[in-house]
């Protein structure tokens, strides 16, 4: 059984930066696919970026070119490196893994931009 935790949320300004971090314990994150989803006050879950076991990223378009999704296998932990931020990036950020079709969730970090 694998857990994951968020971290790293935070209220900051338009424009500036935050990372977040997605620590595992239990089981390894190197033979796994993960993701960064979001959600924001009254809106659904939407998917931000994904990184392969193989280290391929994919972005939604409306964070390509702001949001950088990493993982180190070392430290068993992904990371979300997120610039330039928007008011509409506004959100409860959740990592999840992907072990052959099984996902398992973190509970979630607050990121609160200010305009």
């Amino acid at each position: 059984q694998v857990q994951l935790v968020e971290s790293g949320g935070g209220l900051v300004q338009a424009g500036g930066s935050l990372r977040l971090s997605c620590a595992a314990s239990g089981r390894s994150i190197s033979i796994a696919t993960m993701d960064w989803y979001r959600q924001a006050p009254g809106k659904q879950r939407e998917w931000v970026a994904t990184i392969t076991r193989g280290g391929s990223t994919y972005y939604a378009d409306s964070v390509k070119g702001r949001f950088t999704i990493s993982r180190d296998n070392a430290k068993n932990t992904m990371y979300l490196q997120m610039n330039s931020l928007k008011p509409e990036d506004t959100a409860d950020y959740y990592c999840n893994i992907n072990y052959n079709g099984i996902l398992s969730w973190g509970e979630g970090t607050l990121v609160t931009v200010s305009s």
